[in-house]
């Protein structure tokens, strides 16, 4: 039985997980079968995850925690479909994973980062990616999925489809608009070529931009302007959010506007303010001098 397609099903209609975390899960899922050999699925123990582990000691505690999260997911399933009646992720304990802070852009960074004149459909394009980014957090698979009848440009506002397909509805700032505007309605409309697709964001083929290409676009940009920080998309959400809170939006209304289901998961924006007060503090106290 192909117990890794049934739960990928699963995963996709049931659970309604994303196209790239069920592509993640997928992948560590195969992983892990390459390394039971002939062992099925349904026969591993205990002994078998602890094993993978030790093997697996090398990658970061981040990247094992994610595969361990697969397995558990995984096997959850499995226990719900009868085909287990234990889950031999019980006796597993993942690694102990310390508090992760992300990379924040100063706001002297982000000017240096978008401060720059289109000069061609590309360039105008790249220009409107950042700000988009910038101006709203939305993940890359969130910007990079945006269609034309997702943009009301007259009310200033984006539908976007996040994590486990929940809608949310997300401002433009007027610089945002400004050049989303131009961009639909000049810049796009030159890129396309014969086959027409509704996607915004178009490659030199006319067809949609990849989460790849994003990335690429945005670590030249850095390199460019020598910010000299290994930057992604994600950077400019995190810059977003702690530059919001920081003016004193309040953190519900950053939650709503990033799509997270749990608060908690926003509030590692206040642990970053914290940790550069507490840096400022130390700088300035006229004691520790």
């Amino acid at each position: 039985m192909d117990f890794i397609n049934e739960f990928v099903v699963d995963l996709m209609y049931v659970r309604n997980y994303s196209k790239n975390t069920i592509e993640s899960y997928r992948s560590d899922m195969e992983q892990f079968c390459e390394f039971l050999k002939k062992k099925s699925l349904d026969k591993v123990a205990v002994e078998d995850i602890r094993a993978f582990i030790k093997r697996e000691a090398q990658i970061s505690e981040k990247s094992l925690a994610r595969k361990l999260s697969s397995f558990r997911t995984f096997y959850d399933f499995m226990v719900k479909k009868g085909y287990l009646t234990v889950n031999p992720m019980d006796g597993v304990e993942g690694p102990k994973i310390g508090k992760y802070l992300p990379d924040v852009l100063s706001v002297e960074e982000v000017d240096r980062l978008l401060d720059f004149e289109p000069d061609d459909n590309f360039s105008f394009r790249n220009r409107c990616i950042l700000e988009l980014l910038y101006s709203t957090g939305l993940r890359i698979s969130e910007l990079t999925s945006l269609k034309l009848e997702n943009v009301n440009l007259d009310e200033s506002l984006i539908k976007v489809m996040g994590k486990g397909s929940k809608e949310r509805i997300v401002p433009l700032n007027d610089i945002a608009t400004e050049y989303m505007g131009k961009y639909i309605k000049e810049i796009r409309p030159n890129m396309l070529k014969k086959e027409q697709t509704d996607y915004i964001f178009l490659n030199n083929h006319g067809k949609v931009l990849t989460r790849q290409a994003v990335f690429k676009m945005i670590k030249k940009r850095a390199e460019d302007v020598k910010l000299g920080k290994d930057i992604s998309p994600h950077t400019l959400r995190h810059s977003f959010a702690t530059h919001l809170l920081q003016n004193g939006a309040d953190i519900r209304f950053i939650q709503e506007l990033l799509g997270h289901s749990d608060v908690g998961t926003t509030e590692i924006y206040t642990h970053i303010i914290n940790e550069a007060l507490k840096r400022d503090y130390d700088e300035l106290n006229p004691r520790d001098n």
